[in-house]
């Protein structure tokens, strides 16, 4: 299923380190037709009614966006701290060697607001995991996640799942 789509992304050996296999979206954002049946399937994925598409900084964006249109929905974008002007609400996570912390703006959710959470790609969920507590500590409720791509050998798809989160990819790849 989705082998289209599948075919539009390039995979970078030892990217950005030995050992990874990079799953190269830009191929697929360069084809129309793609782009189009991306969005189309994503949009039939979701559960309605959706008030909100949160993207994760930097690919989410453009299939948050992208997915409001037909959601006939707001779009709330989830950045990495310090760039939103204003008030902000923040929640930090674990990387491999360190932390970070993505921010909303404080007002950007309204309590009860049910959000689609968007992004290009999900590895070990930690970046979308920290998006889900987020969205929740601002009141919203968050049941669904759609992906482009999983890597589902990192357990990012499954952890998103123990924490109740419907979990969609269009495709999924074997490896790292």
């Amino acid at each position: 299923m989705n082998d289209d789509l599948r075919a539009l992304i390039r995979t970078i050996p030892d990217f950005p380190k030995p050992g990874i296999q990079f799953r190269d979206i830009t191929t697929l954002l360069l084809d129309p037709a793609g782009v189009a049946a991306c969005v189309e399937r994503m949009v039939a994925a979701t559960e309605r009614p959706v008030d909100l598409v949160a993207g994760i900084e930097a690919r989410g964006f453009l299939f948050a966006a992208a997915l409001a249109v037909p959601l006939r929905a707001g779009v709330l974008l989830i950045r990495k701290d310090g760039k939103l002007p204003g008030a902000t609400i923040a929640e930090d996570y674990a990387l491999e060697y360190g932390s970070d912390r993505i921010a909303i703006h404080a007002d950007a959710c309204a309590p009860g607001a049910r959000v689609l959470l968007v992004d290009d790609l999900i590895a070990t969920g930690g970046t979308a995991r920290a998006a889900v507590r987020l969205l929740r500590k601002a009141g919203a409720e968050v049941r669904q996640a759609q992906f482009v791509v999983d890597l589902p050998d990192l357990g990012g798809a499954e952890r998103l799942r123990a924490d109740d989160i419907a979990v969609s990819a269009l495709v999924a790849f074997e490896g790292h």
